[in-house]
């Protein structure tokens, strides 16, 4: 009878482990235990890593990723960015894919329209982050809305809710101007300093400082002054989190499977403990602050939540805990500014690299902020006429901002655990399942995007392919699990860029590396070495000569005040 090839690397093993289990009972000491520890490891092998998932598993009857199960496709998955495997997978095997992890793990990743509804609309409490996925995050980000699971999620969104809504980030708004305006200045400070108009600048540590200074003051109201000084505590805390070294990897990966290895005295780990340290104490202390004062004219939405809490408390209603507000601030502090600048410094490396779609999108901000290109600082700088202005009518913007989001998601994937059996796309998924949504496949698969699914095209947006859904853009998720930041975010976003194209132009540094071949995911999917951009100072003639084209300033703040 012939065997199946995937057998043979099974037989192989259970052959090797056989035969030094009988090496180890021809040593008097260890007797007839060494075979027998050696006979049961060639049984439990062959049965997990192949007659269990070849021939018992329900969900053999998905399409699977050919490989031997003892090792699964691990190998291909670390060597590759991340989801990169999963868009060929998808292509060659279709929507739902059952692939492995080692010694026969079984996993699922899923782009199927029907099985992300199911999964993240119709049965989210379902599909909560496996326990595993949550050991590193839980440390820096607590246990707030991002991470917490059920019940206590709900709880949490709709206590939430009210600090998250368009009234309130339209309030916000002159804080995202303003923290924009002072980055342009810091940087227009820098090149007068170094007498030139041309500077090669690593735009995502500046942009981490300015979104963590945006989300403290828009968020609950301190200033976290990292902007002016990078060394501040906190913003030192997340410089931390985030290495890159080699080693710090492989503890990381290790610690999702062995939560035990946060205890071993590496550099990473009391790196990570001291980070925990500072951010813990600032949330604890912004928390307290708040309670012992939140004025009715305060706008930040911890306060907003606050004073919620109170109008619940005073008609007998759950509030939420001392301990739960700490971890939303660990949350919003964390979550909430590396994930905004990490698509905001994609969004110009990519600009740089499209020189005709930055082009393009500088002058439709020319055409609605006209005002934002004069050398007089004082008419740059009106935070109040800026904020009467809404970002979301430039339409090219809009284009340019979702596309980036797309082709480079700063939130590559997401995983989750099925508590119960379901049905994903026809297939039964038994509880305990392991399923994985990759945007960053999702995002580049033909038949959501069409054939140019690979290419940075902003204006794929105005006529999207017939067979495109919801589902096919998951920067945010969807559903009540959905990111509840995801207008305060693309707001912010969209200050950013109007503000720095306004004043700069973003070129290749070609001196580096291209950071598209150096991504590396840690929470979010950053460049190993950041983003280096040559940025150059518009000058005077630059803005004159476009200005000479467009319509007066009085006409367009009509057309962009009424919408």
């Amino acid at each position: 009878m012939a065997i199946r090839l995937e057998i043979l690397p099974c037989l192989l093993l259970s052959a090797a482990v056989s035969a030094a289990g009988q090496r180890i009972a021809d040593a008097p000491f260890f007797g007839s235990f060494g075979g027998l520890f050696g006979l049961c490891m060639a049984v439990y092998l062959t049965y997990w890593c192949y007659i269990y998932p070849f021939y018992i598993s329900p969900m053999r009857v998905i399409p699977t990723v050919p490989g031997f199960p003892l090792w699964g496709q691990f190998p291909t998955i670390i060597t590759n960015e991340v989801g990169v495997p999963n868009r060929e997978w998808h292509q060659t095997y279709g929507p739902i894919v059952r692939y492995f992890f080692p010694f026969g793990a079984e996993r699922l990743s899923i782009a199927d329209d029907s099985a992300l509804t199911q999964m993240c609309i119709k049965n989210p409490y379902n599909y909560p982050k496996p326990d595993r996925a949550k050991q590193w995050m839980v440390r820096i980000l607590g246990e707030g809305v991002l991470l917490a699971e059920g019940t206590p999620h709900k709880h949490q969104r709709k206590a939430l809710s009210s600090g998250f809504s368009i009234q309130s980030i339209r309030a916000l708004t002159p804080i995202f101007w303003r923290k924009a305006m002072l980055l342009s200045k810091l940087w227009e400070r820098d090149m007068v300093a170094d007498q030139s108009n041309t500077k090669q600048i690593e735009v995502l540590e500046w942009l981490n400082r300015t979104t963590l200074d945006i989300i403290g003051e828009a968020g609950f109201g301190a200033d976290l002054d990292s902007l002016e000084h990078p060394e501040t505590p906190i913003r030192e805390a997340y410089r931390l989190v985030f290495a890159f070294d080699i080693f710090s990897r492989v503890l990381h990966g290790l610690a999702a499977f062995i939560p035990n290895t946060k205890y071993l005295p590496a550099k990473m780990n009391r790196d990570i403990l001291q980070a925990r340290n500072i951010i813990l104490s600032k949330a604890t202390e912004i928390v307290r602050q708040k309670h012992k004062a939140t004025h009715a004219k305060d706008k930040d939405i911890i306060a907003l939540i606050v004073k919620d809490n109170m109008r619940l408390e005073a008609a007998g209603e759950q509030t939420l805990s001392f301990e739960t507000m700490r971890d939303q601030v660990m949350t919003f502090l964390g979550a909430g500014h590396d994930t905004t600048a990490t698509g905001v410094a994609w969004t110009l490396h990519l600009l740089s690299t499209h020189p005709e779609i930055q082009e393009r999108l500088r002058s439709e901000i020319k055409q609605h902020y006209p005002y934002l290109f004069s050398d007089n600082v004082y008419t740059r700088n009106d935070i109040d006429r800026l904020a009467k202005s809404d970002a979301d009518h430039l339409p090219y913007l809009d284009n340019v901002c979702r596309e980036s989001l797309r082709y480079i998601p700063p939130i590559p994937m997401t995983v989750r655990e099925t508590i119960e059996a379901d049905t994903l796309g026809g297939y039964h998924v038994p509880a305990k399942t392991t399923v994985y949504i990759h945007a960053n496949a999702i995002h580049r698969l033909p038949e959501f995007w069409g054939d140019n699914a690979n290419t940075f095209d902003p204006n794929r947006w105005d006529k999207l392919p017939k067979d495109h859904t919801p589902n096919a853009f998951m920067t945010f998720l969807q559903g009540p699990r959905g990111c509840i930041g995801r207008k305060f975010a693309e707001t912010e976003m969209k200050s950013l860029v109007i503000c720095l194209l306004s004043m700069y132009r973003f070129e290749r540094d070609m001196s580096v590396e291209d950071p598209e071949d150096w991504k590396m995911w840690r929470l979010v999917l950053r460049p190993r070495d950041g983003v280096q951009c040559k940025v150059t100072m518009l000058s005077t003639e630059e803005k004159e000569s476009v200005l000479a084209k467009g319509e007066s300033v009085e006409k367009i703040e009509a057309v962009d005040i009424k919408g």
